[in-house]
């Protein structure tokens, strides 16, 4: 088990964490009850639809992430480097459940706390509390002024804005399960106005076309 200092560097990787005391947070290594775990490549860690009764912290490793839309007509698989926060958002609120799949890329080291520890470190740890607050608030902030943005200028734009809010982090590279068919439907518009879209930034090495797939090598190139 890692020592009481390794574990403190450790934490401090998170934003929930940040800000906290030196005497605080050895307080919080003393007095909660963490779960330490590694997992070879190749392992689901949670799979769309688990229960979510753990804050889980990827420490060392790569996860793939596959989110897969209501209507299974489109499915996003991307990658995300420790350190790293499973779905914090998930924990609470009316739908406690996981909406994407985790698994191992890498070799993974894993931290996590049990909701009941999580629910103490909120009553006794005001930083931490304020940090869960702050972290919530962003993301219904974010969502809330997403309906209020400007609205793409171009069909290319509107293809960029459909990629980015469908992933899970706006960086890096990403690959698209879905036919031009449903994207002309999701963006209102007509198969070959996609076509000759996309085919232009495969052209300007955006983006790579295949039959039902899109891959994306970096996903932020997309705004330059």
């Amino acid at each position: 088990m890692d020592s009481g200092l390794k574990i403190y560097d450790k934490l401090l990787q998170f934003t929930l964490f940040q800000g906290m005391s030196h005497a605080d947070l050895m307080e919080v290594v003393g007095h909660t009850k963490f779960g330490f775990s590694k997992r070879p490549e190749g392992q689901r860690i949670v799979k769309e639809g688990d229960v979510c009764d753990h804050l889980i912290f990827l420490t060392t490793g790569t996860l793939s992430v596959e989110t897969v839309s209501d209507d299974h007509t489109c499915r996003v698989c991307e990658t995300v480097n420790a350190p790293y926060a499973i779905q914090t958002e998930q924990l609470f609120g009316l739908t406690q459940r996981y909406t994407s799949t985790f698994k191992t890329l890498t070799d993974c080291n894993f931290i996590t706390i049990d909701k009941q520890e999580v629910m103490l470190l909120l009553e006794t740890q005001l930083v931490f509390r304020l940090n869960m607050l702050n972290l919530l608030a962003a993301d219904a902030q974010r969502l809330r002024h997403r309906a209020w943005r400007s609205a793409p200028q171009s069909l290319r734009d509107r293809i960029t804005r459909f990629f980015f809010s469908r992933c899970v982090y706006p960086a890096g590279p990403k690959t698209f399960y879905i036919l031009m068919n449903q994207i002309a439907a999701e963006l209102n518009d007509s198969r070959l106005d996609i076509s000759h879209a996309l085919n232009k930034m495969q052209a300007d090495k955006l983006l790579t076309l295949h039959r039902g797939r899109i891959e994306i090598p970096m996903l932020e190139r997309l705004l330059m």
